[in-house]
């Protein structure tokens, strides 16, 4: 599941994935909040934190990361990550550079330290 916060009058979106996460996850929770905020700006920040209960992707939610990535290309400006899983920390710094904006990676204990980052 995704716990999302935006801060108010602006274009940052705080987001704690927990447990597992689902296609609906993306469908019911990241994408509106996702196309609301671009209603109002022409980019989008997001901090993502994997924590402790984090407990990974069902295949359609990789499948609708996918999609969102692909939908939103061009409309992020900055992207936060924030974990410690090894598998998804290689995946962002083999492939971060492909997402336009800047892309930068974080462990847990530096959440403050990401959270100021993205709101810069």
């Amino acid at each position: 599941m995704y716990e999302l916060e935006q801060i108010p009058d602006s274009n940052i979106l705080l987001v704690t994935a927990k447990d597992k996460i689902t296609g609906d996850d993306y469908e019911d929770v990241l994408v509106p909040a996702i196309e609301s905020t671009l209603e109002n700006y022409d980019k989008v920040r997001i901090l993502i934190q994997f924590g402790e209960e984090y407990d990974g992707f069902e295949g359609e939610a990789m499948w609708d990361d996918t999609k969102v990535g692909l939908k939103n290309f061009t409309h992020f400006e900055k992207c936060a990550i924030v974990s410690d899983v090894k598998w998804l920390r290689r995946s962002i710094k083999a492939f971060g550079f492909l997402i336009p904006g800047e892309v930068k990676l974080f462990a847990n204990e530096e959440l403050v330290a990401a959270t100021d980052w993205v709101k810069e």
